[in-house]
């Protein structure tokens, strides 16, 4: 249903990560190689950055595809940051949210995506509003499946669970709620990364001295990517990656070299 990415390491400019890749995000909006659902990204897109010495990061985003956003590249040429979350969409819905929809979500230093959709939304989640403070849904920033996600997530980060943990108990609370949803989920913080995947594809790129990247799919042909196995959490910094099934939470692997 979309595609996304993020990345902490050192400073680099947003267009080295998103857009000159022979199949960067960029390019995956309209060619993606590995793609289960959908075809086309290009119901909006959004970058979220962070500025030396500011923990709250910068969001850009629009309604419209990234190849129709004339002002994007020459942005990604000259921004630089050493964390970034990025994502193009494929609509599950049409809505009239428009950038409002488009990731990355974001709240005081966490930048936020949903790669997947939620079956027989919103009927399918109702029973998981009682769990929400009402000021949280109403303050929701769209009315769509990855919006409520999110609230989700935001409610245990809050409430003081660190990432990981966060969006794998979200994840088992919607899947059980919905069964078949897609629930490859990306959260950042700035400093390190945490993602599921649930239903669709999850790379990784940890490079030493070069940072780590997780993304939907490799943004190029280097074989150090990894796929991260479906219905497993991800939680990387700068320099280590942790994979752990998402049913037994027992780690899968210690990558560390």
């Amino acid at each position: 249903m979309c595609r996304h990415l993020a990345y902490v390491g050192p400073a680099e400019p947003l267009g080295r990560l998103l857009v000159e890749p022979p199949h960067s995000l960029y390019r995956q909006s309209w060619a993606p190689r590995r793609q289960r659902y959908g075809t086309v990204n290009a119901d909006g897109f959004g970058v979220g950055w962070y500025a030396d010495g500011d923990p709250v990061p910068a969001r850009y985003r629009r309604a419209g595809p990234i190849w129709a956003d004339t002002s994007f590249a020459d942005l990604a040429r000259v921004v630089r940051s050493t964390a970034v979350l990025a994502a193009v969409r494929d609509a599950t819905l049409a809505g009239a949210d428009a950038e409002a929809a488009a990731a990355p979500y974001a709240f005081g230093p966490w930048l936020f995506s949903h790669n997947g959709a939620v079956p027989g939304w919103p009927g399918s989640l109702a029973a998981l509003t009682a769990s929400l403070p009402p000021a949280d849904l109403l303050s929701m920033e769209a009315r769509n499946d990855s919006a409520f996600v999110w609230a989700l997530v935001l409610n245990r980060l809050r409430g003081g669970d660190e990432q990981g943990q966060a969006l794998a108990d979200t994840v088992l609370e919607v899947a059980e709620a919905a069964p078949d949803s897609r629930l490859n989920l990306l959260l950042s913080n700035g400093e390190s990364i945490a993602a599921t995947a649930w239903g669709d594809t999850l790379w990784y790129l940890r490079r030493p001295g070069a940072g780590t990247v997780v993304a939907s799919e490799p943004f190029d042909d280097d074989p150090h990517w990894q796929e991260v196995p479906d219905r497993t959490l991800l939680t990387a910094s700068r320099t280590d990656v942790l994979l752990t099934p998402l049913k037994s939470l027992e780690p899968l692997k210690e990558p560390r070299t």
